[in-house]
């Protein structure tokens, strides 16, 4: 769960009216002296605070990452996790408040940074830019990030050498159609025109299988609520399998050529309820999806009771263990026909979240030379998700072999494929997914390639990782997907994927009717699209839809619309400039 963006009223007037003087704008680095390099050894140990609005882990980083950061900056890091702490905004408000937020900070950029800035709660790192080769070598992000700003107060995260018309998530894209692969296979590998082809498939697949090996009945789909937004989330996911992205209540197109309301009669939105309605008609969809959550649902999945999933890091990595695709079970991408799936091109001007070192923070330069680091290629394999395919530490988890490609070593493949091994001592000892980095944020995309290697910081993409993840499963998927590899291959080499140009658009805040307008709206939105999903037949289906329509309207609907509608628009304006400026 996010922050929200808005800091409280009373913190804000306690920082803009000057309250907190010891923290105006620029902080000490104003009076700093500027650094062509950093120093080699850092003798005396610190440890900072992390204020980190990402975060899961709340206390002091240990493990491998910490090891690293210890040994090189003589450096430790001290998270504060508001997700973790609780009361977010509460922790939040109160340091901003006290005008320390914290030494290093990670927080969104827009609005919130903006605040900060004006606050004097962050630094201008203008005297230590210089030193921060690694940093500048993603000048462009940089520079547009502190647009407006009169010195460097924040450093972009995700960014990238790739063009913004490329995508970014590397061999899997974000969302698809991943049905359990060797029951489609058992039916023979029907064809599959559309979404609505999937249905016959996947009762054929439930019959094939009616339970799990845990004995519990297997069903086609299973829903769940605790994500639901501004809409039923997993029924945003079927849109995107054509192209489409949620802003608001709007869906709209990668490559700007279309914008729906959600409400449209025949729009995307009513298209994937009525395939859930359908499903569920048919005996397909899991009775406890209107109760149950994510972490539930997920467990199923890992068990063999759910059949269909709308992502990689949900089928595959719940239930592609290597047992089970040595024998030839688990999620693969569906060959349907007239996908065109929404992938999210690399952002050229950065993503979210920002870095920013605090106005009070303990050894500027130190932390500055720290945040340079992160943008290294030692710091991008060591600090990026494991999700992602972060390889991790050259030496621990791999190496380049005498050929100078990467590989995984030994221990690499243990931590990885097994999912976590006992780290070295010497390495800092414990498991190397607790050690992982705490911070839950990505600097350099994982998908950027290392010049020193020539392949991406993951290991997901490496060609030897490819031969070393063959199996049953993945050669008999490929075998019916033209020599695919990757479903990236498969969806790019048959212009199946539609990207959306990084363009790293921030949605500005909604006035305070708007906002009130929004909560209501999405309130019966989402209960009429569950009810729509579970309606007994199309009877009670168009019922229900025309309900939620006039319902929806009489609530001031189309206020809100026409407000998410500007959005999408001025969205795709951006995405259009930087594919013709850098694309």
């Amino acid at each position: 769960m996010k922050l929200r963006k808005k800091i409280a009223l009373a913190a804000v007037a306690l920082v803009t009216a000057g309250l907190l003087s010891s923290c105006s704008p620029g902080g000490s680095a104003q009076q700093a002296s500027s650094v062509s390099s950093f120093p080699k050894k850092w003798d005396k140990e610190i440890t900072i605070d992390v204020f980190d609005g990402l975060a899961n882990y709340m206390g002091m980083q240990d493990g491998w990452f910490g090891d690293m950061v210890k040994k090189k900056f003589n450096l430790k890091l001290n998270i504060i996790a508001p997700n973790v702490a609780g009361g977010g905004d509460t922790l939040y408000n109160t340091r901003v408040s006290a005008g320390n937020l914290g030494d290093l900070i990670i927080t969104d950029k827009g609005q919130k940074l903006d605040e900060l800035v004006k606050g004097g709660l962050v630094l201008d790192s203008t005297p230590y830019s210089q030193a921060m080769s690694h940093v500048n070598a993603f000048k462009t992000a940089l520079t547009e990030l502190n647009q407006g700003k009169k010195g460097i107060y924040a450093f972009p995260t995700s960014v990238s050498s790739l063009k913004p018309t490329q995508p970014s998530e590397g061999i899997d894209p974000t969302f698809g159609p991943f049905v359990r692969w060797d029951l489609y296979a058992k039916l023979g590998y029907p064809k599959l025109n559309t979404l609505e082809d999937l249905l016959p498939v996947l009762k054929k697949m439930q019959e094939a299988e009616p339970t799990a090996p845990n004995g519990k009945k297997t069903y086609a789909i299973s829903l769940f609520k605790d994500w639901d937004g501004n809409m039923m989330v997993t029924a945003k996911q079927p849109t995107t399998f054509y192209g489409y992205d949620e802003m608001g209540f709007t869906l709209a197109k990668a490559d700007g050529s279309d914008y729906q309301s959600l409400l449209d009669d025949k729009g995307q939105y009513f298209r994937a309820l009525k395939f859930y309605q359908e499903a569920n008609a048919m005996g397909l969809v899991d009775p406890e999806s209107t109760t149950q959550n994510f972490d539930t649902m997920q467990a199923k999945v890992k068990n063999g009771q759910v059949l269909f999933s709308w992502w990689p890091w949900l089928g595959q990595a719940a239930y592609n263990t290597d047992a089970n695709t040595q024998a030839g079970k688990g999620f693969e991408l569906a060959p349907v026909k007239d996908l065109k799936v929404f992938s999210y091109g690399a952002p050229a001007y950065g993503g979210t979240q920002v870095l920013a070192i605090g106005s009070k923070a303990k050894d500027p330069e130190r932390i500055a030379a720290f945040i340079d680091w992160l943008y290294s290629a030692e710091g991008a394999y060591s600090n990026n998700s494991q999700t992602m395919g972060a390889a991790g530490p050259q030496g621990l988890t791999w190496d380049k072999n005498s050929s100078g490609k990467p590989e995984l070593t030994d221990f690499g493949k243990k931590a990885f494929l097994s999912g976590d091994a006992d780290v070295p001592a010497e390495w800092g000892g414990g498991t190397y997914v607790k050690g992982a980095s705490a911070l839950n944020v990505t600097t350099v995309l994982p998908v950027d390639i290392d010049p020193a290697t020539g392949y991406s910081y993951s290991y997901k993409g490496w060609p030897s990782y490819q031969d070393l993840t063959k199996t049953p499963l993945s050669e008999d998927w490929s075998a019916h997907m033209g020599g695919a590899v990757t479903t990236m291959d498969y969806l790019t080499s048959n212009k199946k994927l539609m990207v959306a140009p990084g363009a790293s658009f921030t949605t500005p805040t909604d006035a305070s009717e708007i906002q009130t307008l929004r909560n209501q709206l999405k309130a019966i939105i989402i209960q009429y699209s569950w009810q729509m999903s579970f309606a007994k037949d199309d009877a009670e289906f168009a019922s229900l839809k025309k309900e939620l329509q006039d319902k929806a309207n009489g609530l001031g609907y189309d206020k809100v619309l026409k407000v998410d509608l500007a959005n999408a628009k001025e969205q795709n304006a951006q995405r259009v400039k930087v594919a013709k400026e850098l694309g």
